[in-house]
């Protein structure tokens, strides 16, 4: 699989998960995810049916983070498992040949999950990161440089990014980059996106 860029994930965005889509499709963003835990299953595939139906035929690739049931009813593009999840070796009895990606937030888990051949891998948090209710230690820049060494596949870099700090994460050479509250705790999604594909090489 090839780098792709900016990584956008939808988590309780305050515009409508549509809207993003269509914005993530008219500025050319490669990875889409659907990350909401606190949503009824008939919602998350209501809402993942309304996205799938949004970059169906376009190179915006759409992903369902933890559920491969999920992700087979909204016929997504990709599965994204976390540590917490089900095995992949387990997902992929659910999901066929779909792609998957996986989190990871230590060098040992970045080399265990390449052993299972994933499509790309996500590795952070490089920052601390409120975002998750049991945060994972911070990995940082250094860490990061070593992943993106020893990785054949493409590494998204994850967790407390914003745009002070993504020079450092692009120098550390990083192709693959996802700023999730930079992207949803605003209603000027489509300026911020333009100015990420900006920043981070493609």
């Amino acid at each position: 699989m090839d780098d792709f860029g900016t990584y956008v994930i939808l988590t309780k965005p305050q515009l409508p998960y549509a809207t993003i889509a269509e914005k993530c499709v008219e500025h050319g963003v490669k990875m889409l995810q659907l990350r909401e835990k606190h949503l009824s299953d008939k919602k998350l595939i209501k809402i993942g049916k309304s996205i799938r139906k949004i970059t169906q035929g376009t190179p915006t690739n759409f992903v369902v983070n933890d559920r491969p049931d999920i992700a087979l009813a909204c016929e997504a593009d990709f599965l994204h498992l976390g540590q917490d999840d089900m095995a992949i070796e387990d997902a992929r009895k659910i999901v066929g040949d779909m792609k998957i990606g996986l989190s990871t937030h230590s060098l040992q888990q970045a080399k265990d999950a390449l052993k299972k051949h994933p499509a790309y891998i996500g590795f952070g948090p490089i920052y601390p990161t409120p975002t998750k209710v049991v945060p994972d230690n911070p990995v940082g820049i250094k860490q990061l440089k070593q992943v993106l060494e020893f990785a054949h596949i493409p590494v998204v870099a994850i967790g407390g990014i914003f745009p002070e700090t993504i020079e450092h994460i692009v120098n550390a050479g990083a192709k693959n980059i996802a700023l999730v509250r930079y992207f949803m705790q605003t209603t000027d999604f489509e300026k911020r996106v333009q100015e990420a594909n900006k920043w981070i090489v493609r």
